[in-house]
């Protein structure tokens, strides 16, 4: 089958500047008999391949002439993704010579690329990475491949196993794709890379010189920056983080961790939307409209940001949307520190598995902080080990004064009566709620008798078409 996508890929290689990517349609030869399979409208038969991997994919080019030739069309080949692990297997091509290949026959289409790492636990399993990150950065410049989207994640440079010589050889193979290969790139997540201060800053840096080199002809108008820095060291004290990040051009997304935000960072981003909404940033007039941050127990995230910080920030960007996402930070205070009211929160996610020796309540969080956002909240996910604390009545008060809310995402011991007042309020309230899904954590392993009461209790519902909802019962493990 490796000999088939060999000749297959050759196929496509070969012929590649004959095909037409704005035309769908293609040709049958005259002398070629048409069966039931090959009736079918060309659109279902692309939707079809979109789907098959590259093995099925193989073996459909060989049905029949007419398949050969949709399988040769770009549309097919626009995006890709990658998962590396370092790992050599008897049974698969390695991921050197896959990735390459895949590039260097098909590169000239792709358009957007994922390529997800296994962080190594070892100096071999690194070597392997990088042979292959480097091969795969390489070819990318060589074919000259159109990408208008590039994600790199989880690369973790700061583990041990990297060793400080290919971790600076990784960040230079990066650093000459993004001044030699992301012509067109309007997305970057560099989420996960973990990379120390000087040459994380280095590496943004690149892709400012990139993006200047370019513009106005293209620009970057997202980048994902959570999990960027090593967490050993506080990035909000910093001062050439808020200097770099003022000088991208024409962002609309930025993804951050919550260790990076300083005042001095809200009040650079407040400086740059101000420029480019009055013509003198660059950047075509965009301005920051969603804000990601990514808040986790092991980076710091004591910080004290002032409340004028981000009301500034919003005056200069008045469409600004803030997506939080809260992993273990469970003391109310810090959270209180976090949730200021003058954030224009949109969405907010939060796992928080506590136990009773931590002290530590969720119902502050549900009846103090997150009513603050009820003009704002769009997006609520939950996933909390309350197992000796009672939050139902404080959960649909919240729901219940949401004014914006249209997905809600709970995890976490509740009631199984919640779940009947809560669609109560969805069915008797004109909200936009669409989507429900509520996990109701038990500590019994049998859990029959829960899911029959649940099952009754929601028998009398009737649902309207536009409510997605689902309630199932779980076991806490």
């Amino acid at each position: 089958m490796e000999n088939d996508d060999d000749r297959f890929c050759e196929e496509v290689c070969c012929s590649c500047y004959d095909w037409d990517e704005d035309t769908v349609h293609v040709h049958r030869r005259g002398t070629e008999k048409t069966g039931e399979w090959e009736m079918l409208p060309d659109v279902c038969l692309l939707h079809i391949f979109k789907y098959l991997s590259d093995v099925d994919r193989s073996k459909a080019a060989l049905v029949c002439h007419h398949w050969h030739s949709i399988m040769r069309l770009p549309c097919l080949w626009r995006c890709r993704s990658f998962y590396f692990t370092g790992r050599l297997s008897k049974f698969k091509q390695s991921e050197y010579l896959a990735a390459v290949g895949y590039v260097d026959n098909l590169g000239v289409f792709l358009e957007s690329l994922e390529v997800t790492v296994c962080p190594p636990r070892s100096i071999v399993l690194a070597q392997r990475l990088h042979a292959t990150l480097c091969g795969l950065l390489n070819a990318l410049v060589r074919v000259k491949a159109p990408l208008k989207s590039l994600s790199i994640l989880r690369l973790e440079l700061d583990r041990s196993s990297w060793g400080q010589g290919l971790r600076n050889v990784v960040v230079d193979k990066l650093i000459y794709f993004l001044m030699r290969g992301a012509s067109r790139l309007t997305n970057i997540s560099l989420n996960g890379i973990r990379i120390g201060a000087e040459p994380g800053l280095d590496l943004i840096s690149a892709i400012i010189r990139s993006q200047r080199s370019l513009s106005p002809l293209c620009g970057l108008s997202s980048l994902d920056l959570r999990g960027f820095f090593s967490v050993t060291v506080p990035n909000d004290l910093n001062l050439r983080i808020p200097h770099i990040l003022q000088q991208l051009q024409g962002l609309t997304h930025l993804g951050l961790s919550y260790s990076c935000l300083s005042d001095e960072l809200l009040l650079a981003l407040n400086q740059s939307s101000s420029a480019r909404r009055s013509g003198y940033g660059g950047g075509g007039g965009n301005v920051l409209t969603r804000l990601s941050l990514y808040c986790t127990q092991n980076e710091p995230h004591q910080q004290a940001l002032c409340g004028y910080s981000w009301a500034a920030l919003v005056s200069s960007c008045p469409d600004l949307e803030v997506n939080l996402t809260v992993e273990q930070v469970i003391n109310t205070q810090q959270l209180a520190g976090i949730l200021l009211p003058e954030i224009p929160l949109v969405a907010y996610n939060m796992t928080a598995f506590y136990s009773v020796d931590e002290n530590w309540r969720a119902k502050p969080l549900l009846r103090n902080l997150l009513p603050c956002y009820r003009r704002s909240l769009q997006n609520l996910m939950l996933d909390l080990s309350n197992h000796n604390e009672s939050l139902d009545d404080e959960l649909l008060e919240l729901i219940d004064a949401c004014e914006c809310l249209v997905d809600l995402r709970v995890w976490a011991f509740l009631d199984v009566q919640t779940v009947g007042r809560l669609l109560h309020i969805r069915l008797t309230k004109k909200m936009s709620l669409n989507t429900i899904r509520v996990r109701i954590y038990t500590m019994m392993e049998n859990i029959e008798e829960q899911e029959d009461q649940l099952k009754e209790i929601l028998s009398p519902f009737c649902y309207p078409p536009e409510l997605q909802f689902m309630a199932v019962v779980c076991p806490f493990i």
